[in-house]
């Protein structure tokens, strides 16, 4: 009887917890003094801070170490620290610019780029969907975060695999234990309308609850949606602009708290949507939104805006990448064998220094076994597999 009546009322209080109200911010309603530590969590506290309603979470590596164990046995971690590191996550996200631009050197020109001294190289990784077993491997292939290797992540890590959830959190707590050594662009599922479908709104609420999913929303619409590696090489999810006016500086302008979600045209979108083509010129995109670009667009972009190449995700690629538009532009897919049929590679595109220009190499990898739960195992749109 006593231990019924310490499940009400912790219930009771966990729903206090992540009541919101339908406008504003969900992640600054939520009280986390108002939770309790699920008893049968037995793994390292997580230090969780909270002033003027921001939340700030001391990331460790024995608590990263300790998730990825019990993420591998099927287990969850406790919901007070699964809304807190999305929270604390949050926050360094709206510090960072809608364009983030680093570097392993800091060009005359760019005042305002990261230069990370320790650092010896950069990793860009495509699309990772919800692949956890996958992006365990990538980082045991080609080494972990920390301060001698940067990583970005070109968006889309959520949806249609079924570990969404673990991706999202170990990236997100990677970003809060080395917040100059990891980023995040925002990929086109990183958003409402497609996670309603492709199964990361169902996943969070089987697996934590439909307000969670509400706290991720909310830190989608604060990554950036776009990074700039040394001045000379532009990441973005989708792709190229319907405009041949379009600079740098358009991008590095983007309000992206104007709204919500991402609006349905501009730069904002087209940033999330366009592909490559292989003819000149600009056609109709096969998706219904956005459009498709050739080489002689991708060739003025970079002439104009002084850059080397353009790297991109959204597309599978069954080599894991392709160099395409006479080398300015290379695509980037690091989800293997993707939903468990495609049978592709996956692919990184690594960037080191040498006599002080950039040497770009990339690497293959396949897909690892995982639980037998098969895509989308949440989804209740009947897109499962």
């Amino acid at each position: 009887m006593e231990k019924q009546l310490v499940r009400i009322i912790n219930q009771i209080k966990f729903e206090k917890a992540i009541a919101v109200e339908e406008k504003g911010s969900t992640i600054a309603s939520i009280n986390l003094d108002a939770f309790t530590v699920e008893s049968s969590y037995q793994g390292p506290d997580l230090d969780i801070k909270v002033e003027d309603k921001r939340v700030c979470v001391s990331m460790t590596q024995e608590y990263i170490s300790n998730m990825v164990d019990l993420f591998r046995k099927g287990g969850k971690i406790p919901k007070k620290h699964a809304f807190a590191i999305v929270a604390a996550a949050n926050e360094i996200f709206k510090e960072q610019p809608p364009m983030v631009e680093f570097g392993l050197k800091r060009p005359a020109t760019a005042a305002k780029e990261l230069q990370l001294e320790e650092a010896k190289k950069i990793t860009v990784c495509g699309d990772t969907h919800g692949q956890f077993y996958d992006v365990l491997n990538l980082f045991k292939r080609f080494g972990k975060v920390g301060k001698d290797h940067i990583y970005l992540f070109n968006g889309d890590f959520v949806d249609r695999g079924s570990w969404s959830c673990e991706v999202a959190f170990l990236l997100y707590s990677l970003k809060l234990l080395y917040p100059q050594n990891i980023y995040i662009n925002r990929g086109n599922h990183e958003t409402n309308d497609m996670n309603k479908v492709y199964g990361f709104e169902d996943e969070c609420k089987y697996k934590y609850s439909e307000k969670l999913f509400s706290c991720f929303s909310e830190s989608f619409n604060s990554l950036p949606y776009a990074s700039l590696i040394g001045q000379e090489y532009l990441v973005m999810h989708g792709g190229l602009f319907s405009s041949d006016n379009v600079t740098l500086d358009d991008i590095r302008k983007i309000d992206r708290f104007k709204s919500k979600q991402p609006p349905k045209e501009g730069i904002e979108m087209e940033l999330l949507w366009t592909d490559p083509q292989e003819s000149k010129g600009r056609s109709a995109s096969k998706r219904g939104i956005g459009m498709q670009f050739g080489p002689d667009v991708t060739a003025d972009f970079c002439e104009r805006n002084k850059l080397k190449a353009i790297i991109r995700s959204h597309e599978v690629r069954m080599g894991g990448y392709e160099i395409e538009h006479d080398g300015k532009l290379v695509t980037v897919f690091s989800a293997p064998n993707y939903c468990d049929m495609q049978g592709n590679l996956g692919a990184v595109v690594n960037f080191t220094l040498k006599d002080d220009e950039y040497k770009v190499e990339y690497a293959t990898f396949t897909h690892v076994d995982h639980p037998n739960i098969p895509p989308m195992n949440y989804s209740k749109n009947n897109f499962g597999f």
